[in-house]
């Protein structure tokens, strides 16, 4: 299937890693000029180099940390300098700090506020006046199951990406006639890092094995397994496309059948 998308700025946010490499991975393969971003500059450099030579097309590398937004600001004008408007935007960050009411103290809220909803606000504030003025752009936000089934021990997370959630429906509302859409993914379980951080508290807690931990962590999931990156950058790279014109203001389940309501 052609995407339409050959050509394409795409910045993918934590991309050297989990969902957000999968998903700059896709879009290299489909022409994309693509743009990364990490915290790391060794490691995100080294997966640049891996998606190209994968790909055969350049990835550019940045080093930011999407909490700060003076860190934001100067991704973004890289990018622009050194690869131009993305057309596309990804918005992925890492988890907050995992906890309970009891064990997340107040100056936690502080910490998931700015990494996980703020940082979205900002990103796309970032890329909305270029794609207004040419009339096309796509933003992905990758947000969680938890936004539908909130999940104990995931306080901060269930609060915040729900907050972005919101955030998403109404904003895509505001941008759709501008040739803008605004969706959101949410990821089930999948086998990232954030994933092998839970497994492995919920393993200490229960003094059991890592991988019973996970086994019990699959057990709600009709597939029986945890899902793969690219799994979900799949849904991803199509919502980015020319082909997902008509589709804005969604938040669509990758999770294997876990989540059981119908709506």
């Amino acid at each position: 299937m052609d995407l339409g998308i050959e050509g394409k700025v795409a910045l993918v946010t934590a991309g050297s890693k989990g969902l957000g490499r999968a998903c700059a991975q896709d879009f290299s393969r489909e022409g994309c000029r693509v743009a990364i971003c990490a915290r790391t500059q060794a490691e995100v450099e080294r997966t640049a180099a891996e998606i190209a030579a994968d790909t055969g097309n350049e990835v550019h590398a940045f080093v930011a940390d999407v909490s700060k937004g003076e860190e934001i600001d100067r991704l973004m004008a890289s990018v622009r300098s050194e690869v131009g408007d993305p057309d596309i935007l990804v918005v992925n960050a890492g988890g907050p700090p995992p906890g309970n009411f009891a064990t997340t103290p107040l100056e936690s809220f502080s910490v998931g506020y700015e990494l996980t909803l703020m940082s979205a606000v900002r990103m796309i504030h970032g890329v909305v006046p270029a794609m207004k003025e040419q009339g096309w752009g796509r933003i992905v936000i990758i947000t969680s199951i938890s936004v539908k089934m909130p999940f104990g021990g995931l306080l901060l997370s269930n609060v915040f990406r729900s907050g972005v959630t919101a955030f998403m429906k109404t904003t895509a509302t505001e941008l759709a006639p501008t040739g803008i859409t605004l969706n959101a993914v949410q990821p089930g379980i999948i086998m990232t890092d954030r994933v092998v951080q839970i497994g492995e508290k919920q393993a200490a807690e229960a003094s059991i094995p890592l991988q019973e931990a996970y086994a019990n962590m699959t057990k709600a999931i009709p597939m029986g397994r945890m899902g793969q990156p690219p799994e979900l950058a799949a849904l991803v790279a199509f919502l980015a496309s020319q082909r997902a014109s008509f589709i804005t203001g969604t938040s669509t389940l990758v999770d294997g059948g876990h989540y059981p309501g119908l709506l």
